[in-house]
């Protein structure tokens, strides 16, 4: 189980973020999206409606509380930041689990996480988009394999084609 969690999401700052975080965890494979900050279900409804028509059983899920949540945690907590160790030195040891929940920051991320974390990883030693860092991550952890994955319970399928686009009611 692939959990994601992304921290202090704010409504009117940051939901194109924290939208194509949770469309990248989705295509990338992840199983569950778990929010802390301010309560957005336009945000919960937009990814819900993403996967009656495009498919997945992905779920979002809103927290209260990242402490209590990680302390009950029992997967392997993954926080990426730029000031963690290089994600290709610890990756065998990331996917030598099989639940794993990986952090994402936000507005500011409280210092808490990293002590609450069981790795702080970074995917490289510069400033990178916390998007990227993920498709990043999960690609690695999945072996590629979501960049040919279709959901067999999606009502819509892109055809792949050098120009135009063709999509199929499925």
């Amino acid at each position: 189980m692939i959990n994601i969690m992304r921290l202090g999401h704010r409504i009117h700052r940051d939901i194109r973020i924290t939208t194509h975080l949770a469309l990248t965890a989705r295509a990338f494979l992840a199983d569950n999206f778990y929010y802390t900050g301010q309560r957005d279900k336009k945000f919960e409804e937009s990814i819900s409606k993403i996967n009656e028509r495009w498919g997945s059983n992905f779920k979002v899920f809103y927290l209260e509380d990242h402490k209590k949540f990680l302390s009950k945690d029992k997967s392997l907590k993954v926080h990426l930041t730029v000031y963690g160790s290089l994600m290709k030195e610890k990756i065998k040891q990331i996917k030598s689990h099989k639940d794993i929940t990986i952090i994402v920051g936000g507005q500011k991320v409280p210092p808490d996480i990293y002590q609450l974390t069981d790795l702080n990883v970074s995917i490289t030693t510069q400033p990178i988009s916390e998007i990227s860092a993920l498709s990043i991550l999960l690609n690695e952890i999945f072996e590629g394999k979501a960049l040919s994955n279709s959901f067999s319970d999606a009502k819509l399928k892109i055809i792949p084609q050098e120009r135009g686009k063709k999509i199929i009611k499925g």
